[in-house]
């Protein structure tokens, strides 16, 4: 069983930095993107019409490429007040439902945004002048990592899982 525990921790470990090296280099692609189109603006009076595209394609993927990371460390908005009200019976069996919505959520969206994300291929964007599937398949990305992580860290957390 350890040995089970420490593979699960250098896995959620591996991808989580994985991910976050991902993020970090969409960030600065963003952050360079944006820089160059206030440039563009301030010394030739206009920015390129793909700019504000690009820039929110790399916002959406960021934020959903790390939506895994930030839900395995506990990182994300919620508000646990009816757990910590609860009885420990009932708070673990909100925790398990919590849980399972995730994993049950995560996974449909992650079937679906992959179809959809090809069904839209024949399309392109209007300022990149790419296929929309490219920029979609951020979605069933971000979701599967999500669902990932999910199953690996289990429905309750754990003392011995140390990340």
């Amino acid at each position: 069983m350890h040995r089970l525990v420490v593979m699960i921790t250098k896995t959620i470990r591996l991808l989580s930095r994985v991910s976050e090296i991902l993020a970090g280099l969409l960030i600065a692609s963003n952050l360079a993107v944006l820089l160059y189109g206030v440039a563009a603006r301030y010394l030739a009076g206009r920015s390129p019409i793909w700019m504000d595209e690009l820039s929110r394609f790399l916002i959406i993927g960021t934020v959903l490429l790390t939506a895994g990371v930030v839900w395995i460390r506990n990182e994300h908005m919620r508000i646990n007040l009816l757990e910590q009200k609860l009885p420990p019976k009932w708070a673990s069996a909100l925790k398990l439902y919590q849980w399972l919505l995730t994993v049950v959520i995560s996974a449909a969206f992650a079937w679906y945004s992959w179809h959809y994300a090809f069904s839209v291929g024949r399309f392109t964007t209007m300022g990149l002048g790419i296929s929309r599937t490219w920029p979609m398949l951020s979605m069933p990305l971000g979701f599967f990592m999500l669902f990932l992580f999910a199953i690996l860290r289990g429905p309750f957390e754990r003392k011995d899982l140390q990340l």
